[in-house]
């Protein structure tokens, strides 16, 4: 008879990891299209994956190939699918922290569970039950998969293995990455140091810097295969999708919708006499993700306990970036782009944990783990009360929302809906999942981009649109056979259809 083989003890600590954070996602994930959490533009990110689109700048085309993918299992609501990417990114993510942190710490291994395993734990869970990251785990963003290749890449640096067998595979495997990453996330490029310069220069026993120029050069390459992702925008445009931002099938186009253009201005734009404020939040924020105890030890892995090595400087380097950007960056959900800080927080967490073990068993014997297995606990502690404030499960703003513009709006109406949360929904609803073929959903805030005018001309042959036009009185004057709409949603739903046709 067969003996029944059991996993190894080494890989239970991952997949109990991947087992409870994906239970936890799922649980609270967002079964329809969704504004909680800040999502507001899901209905975009869905729409233009499932009509093979173009999404709002800067384009995001490895996640919308993704997103597609997803889309494709046949589970749930279209929303549905495409929230379950940012949940298994979100694993993942935690999973590589995992092993970035079992692999740094210099804690004896066993052949079952020891140390190593626990402190590992406690770092992947810091960070996939921090609230920031589990808000956006629920819903459809960039953000978890954005952290994902954050902790791929720091693996990647991190792996002895694989430099010892050379520098060649690495430069390939992280220059491929991050150039893969990009096409998820413009704001990684802020990272690029390390993708340069982690292993390329060195200081020599003589004193000097110096610079492997083939390796460099290599890594380069490989980053540019990798951004070869951004050539599928062109194609898209090319196919004439209802929901083609900048139609990137002229340079200038795609040139403006790559770099992001339209939110250029916003970039380390915050007013000085906001500054205090803002940093303020940001310290509370560390504090609501990882409580007064996960703050304590983490500063004591960076300042006490954390040995100097490379992936010290780069752990520093990208909380320092990040933590920067939501500094700076003068929009009121900046707070996001701290989500790779509260990653790196979390190996810091493992590594002032670890030494704060090492410390008590050298007086305590067999209780240092004992203080390892009270953290994880206190983790779960604080997911009781961060679970209404993330749990996107009930939120059906938006579908009923969008279901009850498309109730009031009469035949052949024309929609105007005003701002992200009102025009992307409408975009679910009316493109991705093709409700009311016989309305017209404009976006006036849209209406003055030429790209535009091209678009709604091409998706509504029957509506007139000239170049001419930029306001909404102006669509309504050369359309006055087919009734209106106004839509907006900002604390509530704004809908006003008028009841007859313009005179």
């Amino acid at each position: 008879m067969q003996k029944l083989s059991f996993p190894h003890p080494k890989s239970a600590p991952p997949i109990i990891l991947v087992i409870s954070l994906l239970g936890i996602y799922l649980k609270t994930l967002a079964t329809g299209l969704s504004w909680a959490n800040n999502g507001s533009d899901g209905g975009d990110l869905i729409a233009a994956a499932a009509t093979g689109g173009v999404a709002h700048p800067t384009g995001y085309p490895l996640y919308l190939i993704l997103a597609r993918g997803f889309q494709l299992i046949p589970i749930g609501s279209l929303a549905f699918r495409t929230n379950l990417l940012s949940a298994v990114a979100a694993v993942l993510a935690a999973v590589l922290v995992y092993f970035a942190v079992i692999r740094h710490l210099s804690l004896p291994q066993t052949e079952g569970w020891s140390p190593r395993c626990l402190i590992g734990l406690i770092s992947a869970y810091a960070f996939g039950l921090s609230p920031l990251v589990w808000s956006q785990a629920v819903i459809t963003e960039v953000y978890t998969l954005n952290a994902f290749f954050i902790a791929l890449i720091l693996l990647l640096i991190s792996n002895i293995n694989l430099a010892k067998k050379g520098l060649t595979n690495l430069d390939r495997m992280l220059g491929l990455t991050f150039g893969l990453a990009v096409g998820n996330h413009v704001g990684i490029t802020l990272i690029s140091p390390i993708i340069l310069f982690s292993k390329t220069f060195t200081f020599t026993a003589a004193g000097k810097w110096q610079i492997d120029m083939r390796s460099l050069c290599r890594r380069l390459a490989w980053v540019g295969l990798g951004l070869l992702i951004y050539l599928t925008l062109p194609l898209r445009a090319f196919l004439k999708p209802p929901i083609n931002w900048g139609n990137p099938l002229t340079f200038e186009g795609f040139k403006w919708l790559v770099t992001g253009r339209l939110y250029q201005d916003q970039i380390f734009a915050l007013p000085p006499a906001f500054v205090l404020e803002r940093m303020r939040a940001i310290a509370g924020l560390f504090i609501e993700q990882f409580g007064i105890p996960g703050l304590l030890f983490g500063l004591l892995g960076i300042i006490v306990f954390y040995k100097p090595s490379q992936l010290y400087w780069q752990t520093i380097w990208v909380f320092f970036a990040y933590s920067v950007l939501a500094l700076g960056y003068a929009t009121i959900d900046s707070f996001i782009y701290l989500i790779p800080a509260f990653l790196i927080f979390s190996i810091w967490i493992g590594m002032g944990i670890s030494g704060v073990m090492r410390l008590v068993e050298q007086k305590f014997p067999r209780t240092g783990i004992l203080l390892g297995i009270i953290f994880v606990i206190y983790l779960f502690l604080l997911t009781v009360s961060h679970w209404s404030q993330v749990d996107a499960s009930k939120d059906t703003h938006a579908e009923n929302f969008g279901k009850e513009v498309l109730a009031q709006a009469q035949e052949n109406s024309i929609v105007f809906a005003k701002g992200d949360m009102a025009i992307f929904s409408m975009w679910y609803f009316h493109f991705a999942l093709h409700q009311r073929a016989d309305i017209a959903v404009i976006a006036p805030d849209l209406l003055h981009f030429d790209w535009y005018r091209e678009s709604l001309r091409l998706i509504y042959p029957r509506l007139v649109i000239t170049d001419a036009m930029s306001t909404t009185e102006a669509v309504k004057a050369a359309n006055p056979g087919r009734p209106v709409c106004f839509i907006e949603y900002t604390l509530d739903a704004k809908i006003d259809c008028a009841p007859y046709p313009n005179p």
